[in-house]
């Protein structure tokens, strides 16, 4: 997709310094939006139907200029959803995602793509609900799809804890339970835990008839351990440090984190969900192409 108009709009590290969430949600889902409708996937997300008269409270946003042009009259372009979906956002708070090696963690990361997932999609007038979590259900809002519900969501958001730490067994279950309309479920973490505990949880989700969208959102340094001489690192969740020298771990840390990442992912392909891993220096777009890819895919 050609982002290189907008880019500079979707860098974590530029939306990091936005102080509004519902400011940031707006200029990455437009920002992403303008740089798709100049790509070759242009009217990927939804399809224009017709035109209707402007009535006040519509969204000036969808305005036809060219056609006030030539009428001197305000019309609304109107779109057809792909589909009326429902989602729900679970986002993980758990310490392990506080952690950052530049200016984003990987919880200020999973929040901004949480924010512009929920925006988009009440944009496309579906609903949207969020559950927090740790190594339980800490806050929730269920579906809505109206302007203020996006404001309670992006309220939670901003006000989360820093959670304790993760087992994502459990909540999973609890929220395969607690989910009475089938949808799509969007599973935010950085999973630094059992990989069996969440094959158990997501085969709930696809028991109950949910599709799953993962996103596995990492450090760089998570990934690529670029670490030099003698490091001394910190467990975020137990407080238990270990001294290592860098060097020395790198080529054993780089195996088993693949080893690890690679069961995820065909846990994932096994049941039928989509994954994704994403680095917090990773433009959000990435994460919103992915989600339209899935969406489309199951369209």
């Amino acid at each position: 997709m050609n982002t290189v108009n907008t880019q500079r709009f979707l860098d974590p590290a530029v939306l990091a310094r936005i102080g509004n969430l519902e400011l940031l949600a707006r200029t990455v889902v437009e920002g992403f939006v303008a740089g798709l409708h100049r790509s070759p996937f242009k009217g990927f997300s939804v399809e224009f139907m017709s035109y209707r008269p402007y009535m006040p409270g519509d969204d000036p946003m969808h305005l036809d200029w060219k056609l006030f042009a030539r009428t001197d009259r305000y019309y609304i372009k109107e779109f057809e959803d792909e589909t009326n979906a429902q989602l729900t956002l679970l986002l993980d708070v758990s310490p392990s995602m506080h952690y950052a090696s530049g200016a984003v963690t990987k919880v200020d990361y999973a929040s901004f793509l949480a924010a512009a997932l929920a925006y988009f999609m009440i944009r496309q007038r579906d609903g949207v609900g969020l559950t927090i979590f740790d190594d339980d259900l800490r806050a929730s809002l269920p579906p809505r799809s109206t302007k203020g519900h996006l404001r309670r969501l992006l309220g939670l958001l901003e006000s989360q804890p820093k959670g304790a730490a993760t087992a994502l067994g459990k909540p999973l279950h609890r929220l395969a339970d607690k989910l009475n309309r089938r949808g799509l479920v969007v599973l935010i973490s950085d999973f630094l835990g059992d990989a069996d505990a969440l094959a158990d949880g997501l085969k709930h989700f696809r028991f109950a008839g949910h599709d799953v969208l993962v996103f596995h959102i990492l450090d760089p340094q998570e990934v690529d351990f670029d670490f030099d001489d003698l490091v001394e690192f910190e467990d975020l969740e137990t407080g238990e440090t270990l001294l290592l020298v860098a060097d020395e771990a790198r080529a054993r840390y780089q195996a088993n984190f693949r080893r690890h990442q690679e069961t995820l992912q065909q846990q994932c392909t096994t049941l039928g969900f989509d994954y994704t891993m994403l680095t917090t220096d990773q433009p959000l777009d990435h994460a919103l192409f992915h989600y339209l890819a899935a969406r489309r895919r199951r369209g």
